[in-house]
């Protein structure tokens, strides 16, 4: 745990690094505050739809020839992005560079994979929310340099975030171990390692059922937030790459702290599933009180009263673990990253639009709120499809007891 911890942590203080300060750069080639929407939509969606493609083949990879090389190889692509960002000169430029990088990159699922490889089920979700800190300090570090740096000049975090990435790649190298043995590696099935028979795969998990509209709904309002919240409030409360660094700073201090202290504890006490419960209906509320939220300040109040939905990914992803065998985590997480990926590749599609929608309206109104109101509704719809299943299984359960 403590190889693929640091790693993730250099991972993701290197990715958190440009999410402020990208919007700007996009901005700096756009003339309009509807155009920089627009563009922003289309930079992040390049990333995503080479994502997810590549996610669940780069999944399969790793269960042929082990984890390690494929971290490897996404720290390298990640290095290529953030350098080639750095010297863009026009749109189009980001846009190439982003696709490629998208091709290459899928550390998340990966490294999951690597989680699941050397936990037994029963520790994953506790292992996974300690994964999942790691994410969180990334974003308490990421965002803040990414902001002093921004406001300093717009590419210098783009140059920081390189040299991370190289580290990372140097740091794999040398010191991270293989965590799948040979013995369960197995032969690529290319006619399964694409995304529409991974997800087809995944609904057909037996234990998953409704969880993969959970996974889809819940993921479709997070990167909803995620590609709307610079712009948003930037448009709504005027904040620059400093700004915007400290909130998303705030988003990781709750999320490692949830997830690397309260997550084992609040386990001994309930179970996952009650947990992503609990951490939707949190959610729910947050998505709803961010976009009606009038001052500043107020957004970072939510984000800290926020904290159980900090929960959600890992108890969620624990019970999908839990229903894969052994030999098939790479591609089953691979699947999950994939259907996230998918979901990443929707949400700018409906994020820029919203974002251009309420960009003429003045600082402060109400309705700029718009991409916020529909994550709350999203989060809603997965809240209502969870408890659903939950209850479903029970009563499987109870059925079963009685016969």
């Amino acid at each position: 745990m403590p190889f693929i911890m640091l790693t993730t942590l250099l991972d993701m203080i290197a990715i958190g690094l440009m999410i402020p300060v990208l919007p700007a750069l996009v901005g700096s080639f756009t003339g309009s505050q509807a155009d920089q929407a627009f563009w922003y939509g289309m930079v992040t969606f390049s990333f995503s739809f080479a994502n997810f493609f590549a996610s669940p083949v780069l999944g399969a990879l790793s269960d042929r020839y082990g984890r390690r090389p494929v971290l490897l190889l996404g720290f390298c692509g990640l290095a290529l992005s953030f350098f080639a960002t750095a010297l863009a000169t026009a749109v189009w430029m980001l846009l190439a560079v982003r696709l490629v990088s998208g091709a290459m990159q899928s550390n998340l699922s990966v490294a999951n994979a690597y989680v699941a490889d050397i936990t037994v089920p029963e520790q994953r979700a506790r292992r996974f929310g300690m994964l999942g800190a790691m994410f969180g300090v990334g974003f308490i570090l990421g965002p803040v340099l990414g902001g002093l740096l921004g406001a300093i000049n717009l590419r210098l975090p783009f140059f920081a975030a390189g040299s991370l990435a190289l580290l990372n790649l140097l740091y794999g190298y040398f010191v991270l171990p293989e965590s799948l043995p040979a013995e369960r590696r197995h032969a690529i099935h290319w006619s399964a390692a694409n995304p529409v028979a991974s997800l087809r795969g995944l609904a057909q998990l037996k234990g998953a059922g409704r969880l993969v509209a959970v996974v889809a709904c819940s993921g479709l309002a997070q990167f909803l937030l995620y590609t709307s919240w610079v712009l948003y409030a930037s448009f709504k409360f005027g904040w620059g790459p400093r700004e915007n660094g400290w909130s998303l700073a705030a988003v990781g201090v709750v999320s490692a702290i949830t997830q690397g202290l309260l997550l084992g504890r609040l386990l001994k006490r309930v179970s996952p599933q009650r947990l992503a419960v609990f951490g939707m209906v949190s959610s729910t509320l947050a998505y709803a009180a961010w976009g009606a939220a009038s001052q500043g300040w107020m957004m970072f109040a939510i984000i800290f009263l926020n904290f159980l939905g900090s929960t959600v990914t890992a108890s969620i992803q624990s019970i999908i673990s839990a229903a894969a065998d052994a030999r098939n985590q790479g591609r089953t997480l691979g699947a999950v990253s994939g259907l996230n990926s998918l979901m990443a590749v929707i949400a700018p599609m409906i994020s820029a639009p919203l974002l251009v929608m309420v960009s003429h309206l003045p600082q402060g109104d109400w309705r700029i709120g718009l991409p916020m109101y529909f994550c709350a509704l999203l989060q809603a719809a997965a809240l209502a499809l969870a408890v659903s299943h939950f209850r479903r299984q029970r009563r499987e359960r109870q059925r079963k007891r009685a016969v």
